[in-house]
């Protein structure tokens, strides 16, 4: 604005600029030109841009998940400020140049800077850019929302970059995900089904590596103790078959989701999975011990192989329900078709070695129920205890 009328109060008119800024209002001035091609102010317009009314519980429950959230926005200090406290953010917002600034001047204080803070006003595309690849650096897994072409480096930057439903292509382009709804609600979502897959593919590798272990060992240490295999190929192969359908039926377990994001610690998984394929050995070798010494059921060597058969099964089996849950397995109860497909599994198996198999001799229906009944006592009791008893300690170590 150039030689602006007389009448006009331009310290008056800034005080009213910063105190609609911290009401959250954009302003516009308005001049007209006159014949001599001069500009007078007419006076200001006062915009508001409302946040979507979900925002406000959207942000709550994502920090509820204790995902840590950051407002990225071109606007002024007062404005950002006063919607960040709107939308429930808070008002610890900075403005992009004082970021700058103590990046230049105390490196160390570089993620201290961007963790601490609710958010930063006033930046350029290309801070979007930097502030993810420096929250990166400092180790964090960053999501990143956008609709601009201005975006794009930022989306593709970011582990999990979100473009919203109506941005431009260039934005959907260099995003790992685009809502189809309206808002950002989606992204919720997004996170919980996220980490039921994760809890999902958790339960997965911890069954594989326990049964692994538990069956490899039983194998092996039942060939030196009895000198014989006391699991043939056939039944070997039956044990894989019936399993199968509960192994598939996994993937739609009801799963409690983590309150904090998490990863996957190797060696606590396999550390768990070991600890439990041991017990499961020791108590099948014990159990096969008492039924070698103390009854007459086993004539025949296929009789011990039935015998070792509902042992491996009945064990990685019931091993599901405490290895599908971090809690006692009673937190948390499965879902309908993992427990539909456990039951008839059972059926099945129970079917097979009541009546028997070619190549799989039958084996009386009592000393099933109490192999059955063993192995639930066991992983139920003892096995599901030194569970809780190990991820507590792995959670808090002794200093």
């Amino acid at each position: 604005m150039s030689n602006p009328s007389k009448n006009v109060n331009l310290q008056d008119l800034q005080n009213q600029i910063e105190a609609l800024s911290k009401k959250g209002y954009r302003t516009l001035a308005v001049a007209r030109e006159d014949e001599n091609h001069s500009f007078d102010l007419v006076g200001i317009i006062a915009l508001y841009d409302q946040p979507r009314k979900e925002t406000h519980q959207l942000i709550k429950n994502l920090k509820d998940l204790s995902v840590s959230i950051k407002m990225l926005t071109g606007d002024a200090l007062p404005i950002a400020r006063e919607v960040a406290q709107e939308v429930g953010l808070g008002g610890n917002i900075l403005s992009m140049t004082e970021i700058k600034s103590r990046l230049t001047q105390e490196a160390p204080l570089q993620s201290d800077t961007l963790e601490i803070n609710g958010g930063f006003a006033e930046i350029f595309p290309e801070d979007k850019y930097t502030i993810v690849k420096s929250l990166q650096e400092k180790g964090h897994v960053v999501g990143m929302t956008g609709d601009g072409v201005n975006d794009a480096p930022a989306l593709k930057q970011a582990e999990v970059g979100i473009a919203v439903r109506d941005a431009v292509d260039v934005a959907k382009g260099a995003a790992s995900i685009v809502l189809t709804g309206e808002g950002l609600s989606g992204i919720l979502e997004l996170i919980k089904i996220g980490r039921m897959i994760s809890q999902r593919i958790t339960t997965w590798i911890l069954s594989k590596i326990s049964r692994t272990v538990f069956q490899a060992l039983f194998i092996v240490l039942g060939y030196f103790w009895t000198g014989q295999y006391i699991v043939s190929a056939f039944t070997m192969i039956l044990l894989l078959f019936v399993t199968d359908f509960v192994k598939i039926a996994l993937s739609t377990d009801r799963v409690t989701i983590s309150k904090k994001p998490e990863t996957w610690q190797v060696g606590g998984m396999v550390g768990l999975s070991v600890l439990i394929g041991i017990l499961m050995l020791l108590e099948s070798l014990f159990l096969l011990s008492l039924f070698i010494q103390y009854t007459q059921i086993f004539t025949t060597l296929q009789q011990i192989q039935t015998f070792s058969f509902e042992v491996m099964f009945f064990f990685s089996i019931f091993s599901i329900f405490i290895l599908r849950e971090k809690r006692h397995f009673w937190n948390s109860i499965p879902s309908p078709i993992l427990l539909t497909a456990i039951s008839l599994d059972i059926a099945l198996a129970v079917g097979f070695t009541t009546f028997g198999l070619p190549g799989l001799s039958r084996l009386p229906f009592l000393p099933t129920i109490l192999i059955a009944l063993y192995a639930a006592l066991c992983s139920f009791l003892i096995n599901d205890f030194l569970k809780v008893l190990y991820l507590t300690k792995k959670a808090h170590p002794p200093e």
